[in-house]
């Protein structure tokens, strides 16, 4: 029987979770098991939609209380909490884009009332993350800068496809925020812009409702059907 604590360091980037706890903690849990050794790396919309945010991020306490080593990204639906309390403008966006179910979870009346803890998490999450084959962001990057690095509203919200991987040292993008199915998500694992958002949310949408998490080291994918919903 293999012995996994001699097995080398992993690598693990999960696709937008959108407040599906259970669905988050059965991927981690059950099938990638991780060390202590491993990274798990999170594409952002932590929150939002499903029933439990709170629940997602107490999961991502708990993991990183165990001494593992868990790092997300921010996603636009962070950032639109995070300027929910601004103006009403702000609050109507969050609202509209499942914001309401976050305050549920908290018991919350408005994000004032989500408990400071859980708001500096969100605040602290970098809009991206390099690694040395890949760089990590929640939507893209604008490649129509010199510095695609310089764009942080690209990086919560662009959806174009354009990349160049020499401008970010031959690197491979991997992004959340648009949801596609299975098959596209698969076929985009040989392409310079690799798609993890696999709409764990939208349950009974052919090829969406799983949460996906795909290995670095081996390039393969590990899916949970959604289970919150």
């Amino acid at each position: 029987m293999t012995n996994r604590v001699l097995m080398p360091p992993r690598s693990f980037v999960i696709g937008d979770v959108h407040g599906c706890s259970a669905t988050l903690r059965r991927l981690v849990d059950d099938t990638l098991r991780p060390l202590p050794h491993d990274h798990i790396y999170l594409l952002g919309d932590l929150i939002d939609r499903g029933p439990d945010s709170r629940g997602v991020l107490d999961f991502i306490f708990e993991l990183q209380e165990r001494g593992l080593a868990v790092d997300s990204i921010r996603g636009n639906h962070e950032e639109m909490c995070l300027q929910a309390g601004d103006d009403y403008h702000h609050l109507d966006l969050w609202n509209a884009n499942g914001g309401q179910a976050t305050l549920e979870s908290f018991q919350a009346d408005g994000p004032g009332d989500i408990p400071h803890r859980y708001r500096a998490y969100l605040g602290s999450l970098p809009h991206c993350i390099q690694l040395d084959k890949f760089v990590i962001v929640h939507a893209g990057l604008n490649f129509d800068l010199p510095d695609p690095f310089k764009d942080t509203f690209a990086m919560l919200w662009t959806r174009s496809p354009a990349v160049v991987p020499q401008r970010i040292g031959g690197r491979r993008l991997i992004c959340g925020h648009t949801p596609v199915p299975l098959g596209q998500l698969e076929a985009s694992l040989n392409s310079s812009k690799i798609m993890l958002d696999n709409g764990c949310f939208f349950v009974g949408r052919p090829g969406m409702g799983s949460l996906v998490a795909l290995e670095l080291e081996t390039m393969v994918i590990h899916r949970q059907e959604n289970i919150d919903l």
